[in-house]
């Protein structure tokens, strides 16, 4: 009886090291290990595709429709286009896995890399000049007032109401309130008589053309997309202020993609300018091509976060 027992329990150790043995066999074979590292990867059927609001995104995606269709081909992939209603709105659904790719602006990329690390840029616009901005993959963050208006310099805008454009953008929120902040010496609720938001770059511009605001903060290249439509016109408006530049609107995907699709992604940006069905959206981008950007090109933003951060927590 103890012989059998004994016995028993030496076919189960041997059974043991056999199954340790086969697991450490197949775990090498070529091939195996490929494919459970593939499992962990997503290869979507349909790619979701959003960018933040702007003037262009209300155009029912005629703008970006070459960019989508040569998306798909390079990809692949049917593109689904998600309309967003705030900047927000674009980090949260990219956040929560459901946008693969976006265009944010550069406050609400850190905004979003640092809730989701797995969102990472790839590339920008590398912009033509316009008619206030300079060509390249930055742009500046500006205070425009009416012309006409008794409002032309920094010190006559003390006391003025203030529109800008999104708690989550750079231009219109994260600048004003650390780099101007920093130059006049206090916060924009001491300065000014009254800050709102409008929600977007257009809609600031038109609120001080239209005469219900005295000024606003906005972005260069915004601004051009504004004068391009004909509603306004350059010499309507007074330039009174201009900050440094600012890193372009970062292409950022999900790094759980696919690295093959997410490669065939950022190709298909960087090759957009060899595209002739694509002109057109290079042309109301008022861009000349895309170019590779990395996570730190937007350490000047995050810098400037902090620096906010701070500010906040001294009142």
């Amino acid at each position: 009886m103890k012989r059998h027992r004994k016995v028993g329990m030496v076919k189960t150790t041997i059974s043991k090291y056999i199954i340790a043995f086969c697991v450490i066999v197949w775990s090498v074979l070529p091939g195996t290990s490929s494919v459970c590292a593939d499992n962990q990867w997503k290869n979507p059927d349909i790619l979701t595709f959003s960018i933040i609001p702007t003037e262009e995104t209300i155009q029912e995606l005629t703008i970006y429709k070459p960019l989508i269709d040569y998306l798909s081909k390079c990809t692949g992939k049917k593109i689904n286009f998600y309309m967003p209603a705030s900047y927000s709105s674009v980090v949260e659904a990219q956040v929560n896995g459901w946008v693969d790719v976006a265009v944010h602006g550069p406050f609400s990329y850190v905004i979003a890399h640092e809730k989701d690390p797995r969102i990472e840029v790839f590339a920008t616009y590398k912009k033509k000049p316009g008619y206030i901005s300079k060509s390249g993959p930055g742009y500046q963050a500006v205070i425009i007032t009416k012309k006409g208006s008794k409002y032309t310099t920094v010190e006559s805008i003390r006391g003025a109401t203030v529109v800008l454009t999104d708690p989550e953008s750079t231009s219109g929120n994260l600048v004003p309130r650390v780099v101007f902040a920093k130059e006049i010496g206090m916060p924009l609720e001491k300065y000014f008589k009254r800050v709102v938001y409008s929600g977007g770059h257009d809609l600031s511009i038109m609120a001080v053309y239209d005469g219900k605001i005295d000024c606003a903060f906005v972005a260069t290249h915004r601004f051009d997309n504004v004068i391009d439509r004909s509603v306004v016109k350059k010499e309507d408006f007074n330039y009174i202020w201009w900050s440094a530049t600012i890193p372009q609107d970062p292409f950022a995907y999900r790094m759980d993609l696919h690295p093959d699709l997410r490669e065939k992604i950022r190709r298909a940006f960087l090759t957009i300018h060899e595209e002739p069905t694509c002109q057109a959206w290079l042309d109301n981008v008022k861009a000349e091509k895309c170019v590779s950007m990395k996570d730190t090109d937007y350490d000047v933003i995050r810098l400037l976060n902090r620096t906010y951060e701070e500010m906040k927590l001294q009142k």
